[in-house]
């Protein structure tokens, strides 16, 4: 039946892959609960799309009537979301002892919300419900048969959470059960067993699970946290244990150390296990939303994480790279572009012919037949890697000494004949950085003068300035990042310094490397790096 008095659900959707596997995520509500997350309406709605465009099944957007953010969140969502695939969920709380279902405001707020599908946390540990809710255990199991029962009645589908499910279990086998049985016998479709501390291990989610599903008819759930780096581990092992509703965070998010992440445990159930848990060919995706999700968050995507991280497929030894000449599966435990990712070879003082043939080919240069080159080349990436150089993240550079050592050298469009940097402090307080750049181009001799924030800001605005000129080409390259890397610490001030620069002309980036013992003069060779790999990039385009 309807309530009149509150807001009518919206429309359940039919998945696409029907019901018999629930994807369910939760990161606008769990996830949104790791230090610094902070996120905004508008931000909830943006990662609402992209979680649906990736197929899940269900999208937590929060508690509404606890979080002002939230309550606001559902009533856009009525307005501004079309999901194609998931089901909106609204979060909370079963009724507080003592009071009537029908006037708990916070339950009232989930009908308000008009989410289809509803979440309840309930305690299911004895402990938590006499020293947290300070109630008896019978009235807990009714609070929750109560407001199951007041949701399902009001056509809502309801999902019940049961908080520290496990550490309950440890101490009182046999309430989590109750629990479970009153929520089943009130309506609720779901019973999730939660692994609230994080604190469990594969065997022993498996033995739990196995032991509750001989005690209970009742469907279940898993919703892992990571607090021992096991939460993608437990929930693989909850399904192979007969779970077949999955709780999960896009990239880990969440409190403390995190949940299972939804892009790591859905590519094992496909890859792995050989479960279709998204529609077809939405996997693909997995990387691309990975990191649009993390950009919403303001966090840097992991370059770690698994499947969606860019180095998830990167191999730096000779050795990987010999055996990929061979065949691509031999150090890859999958086809990377299944996930949206790709192999890619790193440059190092690890690097073997091997390595650098298959790193030119990826930049687009077929060096194969040219065994002299190669071994140039590996001889030079190694006498510079000795003396602090780095080229795993710098494939600008990489390209230019590979360009440099073969028939077809670097393009030499300026020379430069000298530069320097002044940074004058005055009795204030205030402080002036200015460089000056002087090179040759076209038969030309260009002086250049640029004031910036820092001698690197106005060498990098001196050099452009003087470039820019004579090489009109040149006007929408900009730099992106700067980092310094001290290659001693011992030394203090005195070390060999590393800069990396990030590049771009609007349609793509790149790095260059410089290592000196002046910091300045690092800087430099990576900036004139930088400008020289942007005119190799309108060559050869």
């Amino acid at each position: 039946m309807n309530d009149d008095t509150g807001t009518a659900p919206q429309k359940l959707l039919t998945s696409p892959l029907g019901d018999d596997f629930h994807v369910f995520d939760t990161t606008l509500r769990d996830g949104a609960q790791r230090e610094g997350i902070a996120y905004s309406v508008a931000d909830k709605l943006a990662v609402a799309t992209l979680l649906d465009g990736y197929g899940v099944g269900f999208i937590e957007g929060g508690w509404p009537g606890a979080m002002p953010k939230d309550t606001e969140f559902f009533a856009r969502a009525r307005q501004e979301l079309t999901l194609r695939s998931a089901q909106l969920v609204a979060f909370g709380a079963t009724r507080k002892a003592g009071v009537a279902v029908a006037d708990d405001a916070q339950v009232r707020a989930l009908i308000d919300s008009g989410a289809p599908v509803v979440t309840l946390v309930a305690k299911s540990d004895v402990r938590h419900v006499i020293e947290a809710l300070h109630t008896s255990l019978d009235e807990n199991l009714q609070m929750v048969a109560d407001t199951v029962a007041y949701l399902v009645a009001r056509d809502r589908r309801v999902f019940v959470d049961l908080e520290h499910f496990f550490d309950g279990f440890a101490n009182d086998s046999d309430y989590g059960v109750a629990v479970l049985d009153a929520a089943a016998q009130a309506g609720a479709d779901v019973g999730v067993l939660c692994d609230t501390n994080g604190g469990m291990l594969p065997s022993g989610i498996q033995r739990v699970i196995s032991e509750v599903r001989d005690r209970t008819s009742m469907r279940l759930g898993i919703h892992c946290q990571d607090d021992t780096g096991c939460a993608v581990a437990n929930t693989l092992t909850a399904v192979e244990a007969g779970v077949t509703h999955v709780q999960c965070t896009a990239n880990g998010y969440g409190e403390r150390t995190g949940n299972a992440d939804l892009f790591a445990v859905v590519s094992n159930l496909e890859l792995k296990l050989g479960l279709e848990v998204l529609p077809i060919g939405h996997l693909r995706e997995t990387m691309r939303v990975s990191h649009a999700i993390a950009e919403i968050a303001n966090i840097t995507p992991d370059t770690h994480q698994p499947f969606a991280g860019v180095s998830a497929f990167a191999h730096k030894a000779g050795l990987h790279a010999s055996a990929l000449k061979v065949s691509a599966d031999l150090y890859n435990h999958m086809d990377p572009t299944l996930v949206g990712n790709s192999q890619r070879v790193l440059i190092t003082e690890m690097a073997g012919r091997a390595s650098v043939e298959l790193k030119s080919q990826e930049l687009g240069h077929d060096v194969s037949g040219d065994p002299e080159l190669l071994g140039r080349v590996v001889s030079r990436v190694k006498d510079l890697e000795a003396k602090g150089w780095t080229f795993e993240a710098a494939d600008a550079s990489f390209e230019l000494l590979l360009l440099a050592e073969s028939d077809t050298g670097v393009p030499q469009p300026f020379t430069v004949e000298s530069w320097r940097t002044i940074v004058d402090q005055d009795a204030a307080g205030n402080v002036v950085s200015e460089a000056t750049v002087k090179i040759h181009a076209g038969g030309e001799r260009v002086i250049a003068t640029a004031e910036g924030n820092g001698p690197v800001n106005a060498l990098d605005r001196a050099l452009r300035q003087a470039v820019v000129g004579l090489l009109p080409q040149l006007a929408g390259v900009s730099l992106i990042d700067y980092k310094v890397r001290l290659l001693d610490n011992a030394r203090g001030t005195d070390s060999v310094t590393r800069v990396l620069i990030g590049s771009t002309d609007g349609d793509a980036t790149w790095s260059t490397v410089g290592v000196h013992e002046n910091v300045i003069a690092a800087s430099w060779r990576a900036l004139e790096d930088a400008i020289t790999y942007a005119l190799v990039r309108k060559g050869k385009r």
